[in-house]
């Protein structure tokens, strides 16, 4: 099967398909020729659609990709630069949720969009597990606490031990330190055996979180239910992940019980020069 077609109507061998893939499997042999597969090319190709998507002519297409399948970046729809900073500057994390759940069809788009996040190698190795039952959060929360009392009896002099006890005295008054009320768990799991999964993941799950904030909802790293998941096998066997797979990030996710109106300050960025 051919890796890719070349519509000669349309290409003008400008080269810039060549330039722009990742793995160098494009090349044009002479300034006549159209664009053609490198030796051993086909093997190579991770197949992240760069070649289709930079070509202005809509010349080129991949085996699974075609110019016309790929949506048209429209440079109206585009925020500023001003728009995109005071965006991300007014991202919160929240710990404050409403009761009220969020759609599956939001929750769906919110992970559809996070589904563009970079990956190595375009391998795309993020999978999603959406955790909405009361019941099952509530388990994972009791599993968090039962985590945190084993480790404030194992070590009860570490450093660690004094945070994880604030946890179990604001469980014990009735407080959900764990999800913060969130009606939703968003879990981002991949193949522990590939190296990329654990930033992979990270990454995703930041677009995840921004992509929230855009629509209106909340979001925030659930660093005690992660963290739990990989040192608690208990809490690991609860999240009933495929064997092969680790979690490397939750998320929580709702509606805001409260808006932020203003953008706190920030210590200034330690940059070295070099």
């Amino acid at each position: 099967m051919r890796l890719f077609t070349v519509d000669g109507s349309k290409c003008k061998g400008d080269g810039i398909c060549v330039v722009e893939c990742p793995m160098g499997v494009i090349e044009i042999k002479q300034s006549d020729a159209f664009p053609s597969v490198t030796e051993n090319g086909e093997g190579l190709c991770i197949n992240c659609g760069h070649c289709v998507t930079v070509c202005p002519h809509g010349a080129f297409s991949l085996t699974t990709m075609k110019p016309e399948d790929c949506t048209l970046v429209m440079e109206e729809k585009l925020p500023s630069a001003a728009q995109v900073e005071h965006f991300l500057k007014s991202r919160r994390s929240a710990r404050a949720y409403k009761e009220e759940r969020v759609a599956r069809d939001v929750l769906t788009k919110v992970i559809e969009i996070a589904a563009y996040s970079p990956s190595g190698h375009n391998d795309q190795p993020v999978h999603w597990t959406v955790i909405e039952s009361s019941e099952e959060l509530h388990r994972l929360r009791v599993l968090t606490i039962d985590w945190m009392r084993s480790i404030v009896e194992a070590m009860p002099d570490s450093e660690f031990t004094l945070t994880l006890e604030r946890f179990v005295e604001s469980w014990e008054l009735g407080r959900d330190s764990v999800l913060r009320g969130a009606p939703h768990l968003i879990i981002a799991h991949a193949n522990k055996s590939v190296i990329t999964s654990p930033v992979d993941c990270t990454i995703a799950l930041s677009y995840l979180e921004l992509a929230a904030h855009s629509m209106g909802l909340a979001a925030c790293w659930a660093g005690a239910i992660q963290t739990a998941a990989g040192l608690y096998p208990p809490m690991t066997e609860a999240l009933k992940l495929p064997s092969e797979h680790q979690s490397f990030g939750a998320m929580m996710i709702g509606y805001p019980k409260h808006r932020f109106p203003r953008i706190p300050l920030r210590n200034d960025p330690q940059v070295s020069w070099r």
